[in-house]
């Protein structure tokens, strides 16, 4: 196994190492600036209060569809996720990326997790909501898997970057509808979570890739 991941290709390839970098420090910052904004405060406001109303408590056939993608989310669905894309990244040969799948779920799901105590946003009452850990651990593996696709590929950066960085959003825009639309969370908690993603995936994939480089 040490061999197959010394050898096989960087999760983040040269290309993409600055625009993610870039992506990362931006979200960092948006994060950590909600985080502060709603601290402690979990009153409907702002961008939640113009959004909130129209979304949460959809009806059927549309309430659905979001229990399908929030099941993505769950403790079951998103083992079998990780499983799933951790075992394409083997049979491709991209056992770093395997690593990856594994590593960066469990430290964006651990970023949301330490956040939400400190934040203190609570929904309903009683439920802590920022920054949404479905909206993370969706955007985290659209990432995963458009850094696959990038490198199978051997895009450029003028591909590769729309291609990954896509794929993050509109993971994150379906996990994040879900979870509004459900009552779960607030819109800006889904933000929150996408910018966990973006700021923790790209890390662990470059300390990922300098460990490797060491064995």
């Amino acid at each position: 196994m040490k061999q197959l991941v010394r050898t096989a290709p960087a999760v983040l390839p040269a290309a993409l190492r600055t625009p993610l970098a870039m992506s990362g420090a931006l979200a960092t910052a948006v994060l950590v600036a909600l985080a502060i904004l709603h601290f402690h405060d979990s009153g409907l406001t702002g961008v939640d209060a113009a959004v909130l109303p129209s979304l949460d408590g959809v009806e059927p056939p549309w309430r659905y569809v979001a229990l399908v993608i929030d099941f993505g989310g769950e403790p079951v669905g998103s083992v079998v996720l990780v499983a799933l894309i951790a075992g394409v990244c083997i049979l491709a040969r991209r056992a770093r990326t395997a690593v990856l799948t594994v590593l960066g779920v469990l430290v964006t799901v651990a970023v949301t997790t330490l956040l939400k105590p400190i934040v203190g946003r609570t929904i309903h009452g009683e439920f802590l909501s920022y920054p949404s850990g479905h909206t993370a651990l969706a955007t985290a593996l659209a990432l995963i898997i458009g850094l696959l696709l990038a490198d199978r590929l051997g895009l450029g950066r003028a591909s590769a970057v729309p291609l990954v960085l896509g794929l993050a959003l509109i993971a994150g825009i379906a996990m994040g509808w879900a979870e509004v639309a459900l009552g779960a969370h607030y819109p800006t908690d889904a933000v929150g979570g996408f910018c966990a993603a973006l700021a923790a995936v790209p890390a662990t994939g470059w300390v990922v890739d300098r460990v490797a480089d060491r064995l």
